[in-house]
């Protein structure tokens, strides 16, 4: 199989086989499952394993099958084929649904409750929850325990969901975009406690449109499309199947002399520098100092996570 060369101008290399980073038994399973609504396939003989302690991001275009994913694995639909499990069960059972937390883009509160008494309606809902002020805490929620929900900002009522989703002390976590609406200290505090939770040996699935996001918190990432896993492994694997890098420099060469340079992808104008996409780097940063000796501001850099994800995701929408 040969490398094929996307819009982005970067190179994805061939997927042979998919990395998982865990070992040992996984808390959570998807097994050959297939989601179908009516004549749509959502989910296509998919297999998904989430093990003790680890942060997956579950990463894909809008329709590639995370909700349905997520939806089976919270046990709020059944898989058309295969078999879905939590610690062992059907995610359908009571007993397991205690031990699962989820914080949601469609979750709706009350907005004429406190913070606090959204907190103690939550905490009723489990027989060993946290404690209200363990719960304050890890959701930074200080000060704002008297605050009506409809009072906060955006940013705010995110920490609260993020709070009341751990309520129940649960083992398995899931994250839905968890830091929309969020500046970045306070991105960045949440970021923190999501690392702190799967140290203490909790398991997070975190859907994120924030690239940045996946790449900074996950030890695995698995990115689907169209109902199928594309690639899994951790951050540095997935971008690795990327081949190319990228030069920004201010060149005096002409932009088709750069094009024709032996390796080149692209050439883009970037205000008064020239932005380059190149399988040898080395080779056109030579020939560029050779052939232009007034050079200048040269950036050399690796493609990012948002490279191979615009690269995976591409080859299965083309």
């Amino acid at each position: 199989m040969t490398a094929t060369t996307f819009a982005s101008g970067f190179q994805i290399e061939p997927l042979t086989h998919h990395t998982a980073s865990a070992s040992g038994q996984p808390i959570a399973r998807l097994h050959s499952v297939t989601k179908r609504y009516g004549h749509v396939t959502a989910l296509d003989n998919l297999n998904l394993s989430l093990y003790p302690g680890e942060i997956v991001a579950l990463l894909g275009p809008n329709g590639a099958g995370k909700t349905t994913a997520v939806r089976l694995l919270l046990g709020l639909i059944a898989p058309s084929h295969g078999s879905v499990r939590v610690m062992g069960n059907d995610p359908r059972n009571a007993e397991t649904r205690i031990n699962i937390g989820a914080m949601l883009q469609v979750t709706r509160v009350p907005e004429t409750l406190r913070v606090r008494e959204h907190i103690d309606l939550f905490r009723s809902y489990y027989p060993n929850p946290l404690p209200a002020s363990e719960v304050v805490r890890i959701a930074r929620l200080n000060g704002l325990e008297d605050t009506y929900y409809g009072k906060l900002s955006g940013g705010q009522k995110q920490r609260i969901l993020f709070g009341l989703a751990l309520v129940g002390n649960p083992s398995l976590i899931f994250l839905d975009e968890p830091t929309v609406g969020m500046d970045i200290e306070s991105r960045r505090a949440l970021w923190e406690q999501i690392r702190a939770l799967a140290a203490e040996g909790k398991t997070i699935l975190l859907t994120t449109h924030y690239l940045e996001e996946a790449d900074a918190l996950a030890n695995r990432i698995i990115v689907i499309g169209k109902g199928k896993i594309l690639a899994e492994g951790r951050p540095s694997e997935i971008k690795h199947h990327v081949a190319g890098r990228r030069i920004r420099c201010i060149t005096e060469l002409d932009m088709d002399f750069v094009r024709g340079l032996r390796s080149v992808l692209t050439v883009e104008r970037d205000r008064e520098a020239i932005v380059i996409k190149a399988i040898e780097a080395e080779h056109v940063v030579y020939e560029l100092m050779r052939n232009d000796p007034t050079l200048r501001n040269l950036e050399v850099s690796a493609p990012g996570l948002e490279d191979a994800f615009l690269a995976l995701t591409g080859s299965v929408e083309s």
